[in-house]
């Protein structure tokens, strides 16, 4: 594959001069250049579902709950004040 990389002028005459200087391509360079830079990178941040996958389906509560969350809570606050009521 090839691939174009745009570079300032002083860091193009440093990578020019390294590698007559040992004899390399600079594709060679290049290539060694990234393969050790991606070594040194951490892997990419999990997904969103990779995080929380440990904690799907610990919790149960109604399926409609989003869609329903008024009439949840008045009903969750009803029996609040019903259990207060009998004791």
């Amino acid at each position: 594959m090839t691939t174009t990389v745009k570079l300032p002028l002083d860091l193009e005459q440093s990578l020019r001069q390294h590698c007559a200087a040992q004899g390399r391509s600079i594709s060679d360079v290049m290539r060694d250049a990234l393969v050790a830079y991606l070594a040194s990178t951490p892997a990419s941040a999990a997904s969103a579902f990779a995080l929380g996958a440990d904690l799907f389906g610990r919790h149960a509560g109604p399926v409609d709950l989003a869609t329903a969350r008024r009439q949840h809570l008045a009903d969750a606050w009803g029996d609040k004040h019903a259990r207060r009521d009998t004791h």
